[in-house]
């Protein structure tokens, strides 16, 4: 009977690394960051450069990712998708803002990865028909066109949270601000409400003191520092 508990304590230990394993990856397994920026953004915004400037001080073996999206849903889609399966031996963390955060809880569901999404977007179909038309990003200064079936392009892509009973629900990592003036903050804790949540009062729609959130956020992907013990 006891060599029975001990095998049998021995599986569940195995399997629980299984899952863990599967999860974050092995420790072989090279790992990158997807920093997804929002809409009229860039590589080059605040909280990409925060994030970017983190993980290389205090993961330098990691590598960071973060393009600058095309403005049609459908191509930024295309490019994410063609950057995590032109390396899909190797493990995907994910890590987005706004409407970033909508791409991000995209392919979270699609490639079962783990998420962080900042202040994201819930019904950005509904949020962008007031940006249809000529749009300048105030940092590439390109112009480009907002259409409508841009919104209908978003809508297509829109997904499910994971419910209670569903383990895909530790794969994410809410954070929202109260005073987000761009987006209702209530819809990603309605919608994600089995999920890990940070909720702070106060703040805005680039939520402020991210750079301060990012150790919570490294223990949330499960990494370690070389030089920890």
């Amino acid at each position: 009977m006891e060599h029975s508990i001990v095998i049998l304590s021995l599986l569940n230990s195995l399997s629980l690394k299984y899952v863990i394993g599967n999860k974050f990856g092995n420790r072989n397994m090279k790992k990158n960051i997807l920093h997804i920026h929002g809409f009229n953004s860039s590589p080059l915004s605040l909280k990409a450069e925060q994030t970017r400037h983190y993980f290389q001080e205090n993961f330098p073996e990691i590598n960071f990712v973060c393009p600058q999206l095309a403005t049609s849903p459908n191509e930024a889609i295309l490019q994410l998708e063609h950057i995590i399966d032109s390396s899909s031996n190797e493990l995907w963390l994910l890590v987005g803002s706004s409407l970033g955060g909508y791409f991000a809880g995209y392919l979270a569901n699609k490639y079962q990865l783990s998420a962080v999404l900042i202040n994201p977007a819930i019904k950005p179909y509904d949020l962008l028909e007031d940006y249809i038309g000529e749009q300048k990003n105030p940092y590439t200064n390109i112009v480009y066109q907002v259409t409508e079936q841009h919104m209908v392009d978003l809508k297509a892509i829109e997904h499910s949270a994971p419910t209670f009973d569903d383990q895909q629900k530790n794969n994410y990592l809410i954070m929202v601000q109260t005073g987000d003036e761009v987006l209702d903050y209530q819809q990603a804790v309605d919608k994600f409400q089995h999920c890990r949540l940070i909720k702070e009062q106060g703040g805005d729609h680039s939520f402020i003191g991210f750079d301060k959130k990012l150790p919570i956020i490294a223990d949330f992907f499960q990494l370690k520092a070389k030089f920890q013990i």
